[in-house]
């Protein structure tokens, strides 16, 4: 009888799924990027009450929010192709429907479902900066762009960075479910290397050691970058500073 639990299966298949690290950092990074560009757009769109576009953006936010990320994948799977068949028969294009990359529709899915996540964070950050600056930004002759740009975004920034942090973090994990498109990032590596070895615990251990391993580098990223985008408290400089000055005088 062959052993229930054998470490040294853990410890193979670490480098095995690590391998394919780079596959899933690339969707991590890149869909949040796009999602963290169109987030702002969605919540500049939502906050300025742009007709038409405002209620079109709520209707996605709502859909998004309100549905599974893999129901999404799958829409985004079968619906970019029919998308493509259509164009050509309406335009006479030869778009190869068949070549279109399976990471395609992974980073599509991820990214619009962080947009539509994140934009509700970006809205509540940037509505959390004092009117009074913004105002007298604009009464300086600053355009919209120019007080988003030097007043309401760094001020925003403080405070979406926590949310945003979790949802990077999510989207480290989400990023299990791209195997559902084709794509081989360290979920669909595990299945691969289980059904070799037929280790399936300890490889999925492995998997979730790596992904846990992850996770806390990410946290520790996060800590980094509040701490350096934090704004002082003027009234415990000012305490601060009395103290230091006190200090000062009583040596």
């Amino acid at each position: 009888m062959g052993e229930i639990f054998d470490i040294n299966a853990v410890f193979s298949a670490i480098p095995r799924l690590l391998e394919v690290l780079p596959v899933s950092l690339q969707i991590t990074a890149i869909s949040m990027v796009v999602g963290l560009v169109f987030a702002l757009l969605f919540a500049v769109i939502r906050m300025k009450k742009v007709p038409v576009l405002s209620q079109l953006v709520t209707l996605f936010i709502s859909f998004i929010r309100g549905t599974p990320i893999i129901v999404q994948l799958y829409l985004t799977y079968n619906g970019i192709p029919l998308l493509l068949k259509f164009i050509n028969q309406q335009y006479g294009t030869d778009y190869n429907i068949n070549a279109v990359p399976a990471m395609l529709f992974v980073l599509v899915t991820f990214a619009f479902n962080e947009a539509a996540y994140n934009s509700e964070t970006i809205r509540a950050a940037l509505q959390s900066v004092n009117k009074g600056q913004i105002e007298a930004a604009e009464s300086l002759g600053m355009t919209y762009l120019q007080v988003l740009k030097r007043v309401i975004v760094p001020q925003a920034l403080v405070v979406a960075i926590p949310p945003l942090g979790n949802a990077l973090i999510g989207l480290l994990k989400g990023t299990s479910l791209a195997f559902v498109a084709g794509v081989i990032e360290m979920t669909a590596q595990g299945k691969i290397i289980s059904g070799s070895n037929f280790r399936f615990f300890e490889v999925y251990l492995a998997l979730a050691l790596i992904y846990w391993v992850l996770t806390i580098i990410i946290e520790q990223i996060l800590r980094f970058l509040e701490k350096r985008f934090s704004i002082p408290d003027p009234v415990q400089q000012t305490m601060n500073r009395g103290w230091f000055s006190w200090g000062r005088r009583g040596i």
